[in-house]
């Protein structure tokens, strides 16, 4: 057990020696890493914005069912299960026509013209059926129940999820799932690109101390023993990465928040994405600390299983 921990330590230093040894290598990896860590964090972030704002629209948004004067309260209640027992809706809630008067009335009060034309004409409102969905873009079902011939039969008006709001919220989950796939394919090119450069970056560490290496093996060094250090090496780059990443994702969000004195800039809502990365600070930073780390081992694992071939596996 002393002598794993001594070999443990001696790799771990002469890990950390060749950061230092290569220092101008070490500066392109780190940079490279960086950004592309730094790249990721954004689009997570980013995506997890979107996601709230689209959210927190959709949320607000129903469907308003007129009814006629002259449906039934078996037709009513017949409707009103018809739309509980699916699993698209939340919740359902009906308005009588009194109701609906009561709530017109009080949205308006203070409009003196409003009121009295109101008190010498008969009640104008429809019964209403306000159908709370749990996904606006997901209704097929909803749309289907509501469109059934004796159905529509009972309505006196289009439904209010009719035309323009229908095609924008279609158009709000389309745009939520594009930026979905980019976010994720973004994390994915980024990743191989840092890979790839680490990769690179350790086979010309490797090559500049091809006869070291060899020299090492003549006396007898374990395989990991040589790979070993190239690891520690690659792993450093990820902490350090990540670390930076964290730094100027903080950076410019401080930067924004106390510059532009905005809540929201565009789709991204600065004040939600300030508090997500707060609330969220530690298990971020242990991610990007993970992230960075699995892509220097990688990396590192990559470039030394390809350019350290031993004839033994010791």
């Amino acid at each position: 057990m002393t002598h794993f921990l001594i070999n443990l330590w001696r790799i771990t230093k002469t890990g950390l020696q060749n950061v230092l040894r290569n220092a101008t290598l070490a500066v392109a990896a780190v940079a490279v890493m960086t950004i592309t860590l730094t790249t990721i964090l954004f689009l997570f972030i980013f995506n997890t914005t979107f996601n709230n704002t689209v959210h927190q629209i959709t949320s607000k948004i129903d469907i308003s069912i007129y009814l006629s004067d002259n449906i039934t309260d078996a037709q009513r209640i017949s409707l009103i299960n018809q739309l509980k027992g699916l699993s698209e809706v939340q919740s359902v809630q009906y308005i009588s026509k009194q109701e609906a008067l009561i709530l017109y009335v009080k949205e308006n009060q203070g409009n003196t013209a409003l009121e009295n034309a109101i008190q010498q004409t008969a009640n104008p409102l429809p019964a209403t059926i306000i159908v709370k969905p749990n996904d606006p873009s997901k209704l097929d079902q909803v749309k289907a129940v509501i469109n059934k011939p004796a159905n529509l039969a009972l309505q006196s008006d289009p439904t209010s999820y009719s035309g323009g709001l229908e095609s924008a919220i279609n158009k709000i989950a389309r745009t939520a799932v594009v930026f979905r796939e980019i976010g994720i394919t973004g994390v994915i090119v980024f990743a191989v690109v840092s890979i790839l450069i680490i990769f690179n970056t350790i086979r010309m560490a490797i090559f500049n101390r091809r006869d070291e290496l060899t020299v090492m093996r003549l006396v007898g060094a374990s395989t990991w023993y040589i790979r070993g250090p190239y690891v520690v090496e690659s792993t450093a780059y990820g902490i350090i990465s990540a670390l930076l990443s964290i730094l100027i994702v903080n950076t410019i969000f401080f930067t924004i928040a106390n510059s532009f004195q905005a809540n929201s800039l565009g789709l991204l809502n600065i004040s939600y994405t300030t508090q997500y990365f707060h609330r969220y600070f530690w298990l971020i930073l242990l991610s990007q600390l993970g992230l960075g780390i699995l892509i220097g081992a990688v990396s590192s694992t990559l470039a030394t299983r390809r350019y350290l071939k031993f004839k033994t596996a010791n």
